[in-house]
């Protein structure tokens, strides 16, 4: 009778007060198109410029304020944010139409969660494989709304889990719907979610809401930092001149050793047009957390906030990116998760977008695999005080099909103090910088003397990290492949 009470004791006992079983953390990964690292509220850069709910993400998580992209294109930046691996190693090293990594030796994050248990969905830009249909639908994702390359503003033309339709409204709103939509109705609320909201805005041609057409009508863009509109190309290598001039960086024609300074406003109405867009995003960030906050789930969300890349708001006097300047290679880096990330917190160190795929992964209790060149953040964001982290960081870029007039290949390395940039022409100089009395990186440092050591150090450090990456310089190698099985 006793060993039958005490069975029946611990029967409820166990039903009663169940063990406690850690959750495992939900993704939200924001990504934005073309949004400078300045370009939100909170750094002050604009002050016109309101983004109360990516600034509260930031109050309430971690910015890291040093993150780079490894490319500074839009394919090649997607496909390093998904793998974890530089350009040179997935073969998305520019914008084509038959850009596409190999899916199955570098398998997105996502596949990796899939296979643990956790339901996935990406809604929104991709910007890789030009198909349609089903075909369209990229391994990792259980749930699929895309659309090809760019994708429209207005009444865009969509691929919805491998549908073509085309729907009325403003894309950015279109995205933030979907995204509620799949959170609240579609998906198993008994799995763990990973979920991309990848959004078209704020990409060239800017076309902001309707309700956002009229803002800052009456605001003066201010002057960038550092007086950088005020580039006379003094110093500088020549085939800057030339893209300025608008030129082939590598046609013959004379060009004077110094240019004229561009009178400030520098393209005043586009720029003002990338502001007035982005404020639809913020509404976005919004809306979407609190959705989360309303199903349960916002505070085991772990919400990454990021762009594919910089750009150009009259820095240099130059328009797009692509190029190894601060503002083309630094992008915004917000992640919050309050389980482990201490509010209002700041990264200094180095990152670069190799590193989010690892660090999700950790988070998830996986192991970085092997194919992964990055580094999991998660170490930093502990108060721990002596961390070890790299020093340097290692850029890329390619000669694009589609903007040959860009610039030419590139690499660069970068640490807290310095930046060498090699443009690998024989017929032209170099590029070095003093990131720490000359941050706006106006004064090109190649051909001081009192700066050889510097250089011959980044040179064989470059030699070192293109070594670790196992960099390659053909950029066509993975393309001549793609265009075969096309054939």
């Amino acid at each position: 009778m006793i060993r039958y009470i005490l069975l029946i004791t611990i029967f409820f006992s166990h039903n009663l007060f169940p063990q406690k079983i850690e959750k495992k953390p939900n993704f939200l990964f924001i990504l934005v198109d073309d949004q400078p690292y300045d370009a939100v509220g909170f750094s002050k850069r604009y002050p016109f410029l309101n983004t109360p709910n990516i600034d509260q993400l930031a109050k309430t998580g971690v910015n890291v304020k040093n993150f780079f992209v490894t490319q500074s294109v839009c394919s090649p930046s997607r496909a390093s944010f998904l793998t974890g691996t530089y350009p040179h190693i997935h073969g998305v090293n520019q914008n084509n139409k038959y850009v596409d990594p190999d899916w199955k030796t570098y398998a997105p994050y996502s596949t990796h969660l899939q296979n643990i248990g956790y339901e996935t969905a990406h809604i929104g830009k991709i910007h890789m494989a030009h198909k349609r249909g089903k075909d369209h639908i990229r391994p990792g994702f259980d749930y699929w709304f895309s659309f090809i390359g760019q994708g429209e503003y207005f009444n865009p033309n969509v691929n919805d889990n491998g549908k073509e339709i085309q729907l009325e409204g403003y894309i950015t709103d279109i995205l933030t719907e979907k995204t509620i939509d799949w959170l609240v109705n579609k998906r198993n609320p008994n799995m763990p979610f990973s979920v991309n909201l990848w959004h078209k805005a704020v990409h060239e041609k800017h076309l902001p809401a309707p309700r956002h057409k009229n803002l800052f009508k009456n605001e003066q863009l201010p002057e960038p930092p550092f007086e950088m509109h005020k580039e006379t190309f003094k110093g500088k290598p020549q085939w800057q001149r030339r893209k300025i001039f608008g030129f082939k960086w590598n046609e013959n024609d004379e060009i004077p050793d110094v240019l004229k300074e561009k009178k400030w406003p520098i393209r005043k109405y586009k720029n003002l047009q990338l502001l007035r867009s982005l404020v639809a995003v913020d509404e976005s960030v919004g809306k979407v957390l609190k959705a989360l906050d309303e199903i349960g789930e916002l505070e085991n969300t772990v919400i990454i906030y990021s762009s594919d890349n910089g750009y150009f708001m009259g820095e240099h006097t130059f328009k797009d990116k692509r190029l190894a300047y601060e503002s083309s290679m630094r992008v915004p880096m917000i992640i919050r998760y309050p389980k482990i990330i201490t509010k209002n917190s700041t990264v200094n160190e180095q990152c670069l977008n190799i590193d989010l795929a690892p660090t999700i992964l950790e988070l998830a209790g996986l192991e970085k695999p092997n194919y992964m060149q990055g580094e999991s953040m998660l170490k930093l964001f502990s108060d721990k005080k002596q961390i070890s982290w790299r020093k340097n960081i290692f850029y890329e870029y390619y000669i694009d099909d589609a903007w040959p007039f860009a610039g030419p290949d590139q690499v660069a390395v970068r640490n807290k103090n310095y930046k060498l940039i090699d443009n690998f022409l024989e017929d032209d100089i170099d590029e070095l910088y003093d990131l720490i009395n000359d941050p706006g990186e106006m004064k090109n440092l190649i051909n001081d003397s009192n700066y050889n050591s510097i250089e011959k150090e980044l040179r064989e450090e470059s030699k070192k990290l293109k070594n670790k990456y196992k960099y390659n310089p053909d950029r066509d190698w993975w393309l001549r492949t793609q265009v075969r099985k096309q054939l």
